[in-house]
């Protein structure tokens, strides 16, 4: 697991294939697509990334009634993503009802996807989900409460802050899948994030991969970026 997972989150194929064809084209990596790309390319943009011997984390974070998430998650199986996602707060029921779907539509002979959850947006911060959402909660216990629920649905894991991983892990188990986004190097900017750290404090936290989007996508050597977040990661969790 110590491929950091790159956030594609370009408006089309074309830059996709341009930022690609910076790297060796015999090394396999993991990517994301988020909803500005697969609304943009489509289906045709995770067929073209798994054609290219690419590991697909296909994030759409969906959140609906049951069975419309089953239904979209039998789609979405068929594509031959390795990671998909829907948000916790859509309940128990949907989240079933999600793994049910991609079981279903998975193809006879290939891996059913990993299906995690969204707890709380990295971006989101405590004052916000109090005052916007009407969670009395403090975000930490919201959090650990929603990683329970995604636990009880049958899920692999979560998507969470890296400083939220080691809650988690004690209140699920120690498999209990932790996928970090938020990463940046160290005096790098936040941007819109609220709840971030670097690869090394990850790793010292019990994140299990992580998801990194800007610090690579616009760095001014992508590949170089990518190896040195790769490396520190690596390193940090070698110790650990």
């Amino acid at each position: 697991m110590s491929r950091p997972i790159i956030a594609l989150d370009f408006p089309d194929q074309t830059t996709v294939k341009s930022f690609l064809a910076q790297f060796p084209h015999t090394e396999q990596l993991y990517v994301k697509v988020g909803m500005e790309l697969f609304y943009s390319a489509g289906p045709d943009i995770v067929r073209y990334l798994v054609a290219a011997g690419h590991d697909v984390f296909l994030d759409l974070k969906l959140h609906d009634i049951p069975h419309t998430v089953e239904q979209s998650m039998r789609v979405l199986a068929s594509l031959g993503v390795r990671l998909t996602n829907v948000q916790a707060a859509g309940g128990l029921a949907m989240m079933t009802a999600a793994q049910s779907g991609l079981i279903g539509g998975s193809v006879a002979g290939q891996m059913v996807p990993k299906l995690i959850a969204v707890t709380q947006l990295t971006s989101t911060s405590e004052q916000q989900m109090q005052q916007e959402q009407l969670v009395n909660a403090s975000l930490m216990t919201a959090v650990t409460h929603l990683a329970k629920l995604t636990q009880q649905a049958g899920l692999a894991g979560v998507v969470c802050s890296a400083l939220e991983a080691q809650q988690i892990k004690q209140a699920t188990s120690s498999d209990f899948l932790c996928i970090t986004p938020g990463i940046r190097l160290a005096g790098g900017n936040a941007d819109d994030q609220q709840r971030v750290v670097t690869p090394q404090t990850a790793a010292q936290l019990g994140s299990d991969r992580l998801v990194v989007g800007r610090p690579i996508t616009q760095a001014a050597d992508p590949v170089q970026a990518y190896r040195q977040i790769k490396q520190l990661w690596e390193v940090a969790h070698d110790k650990h």
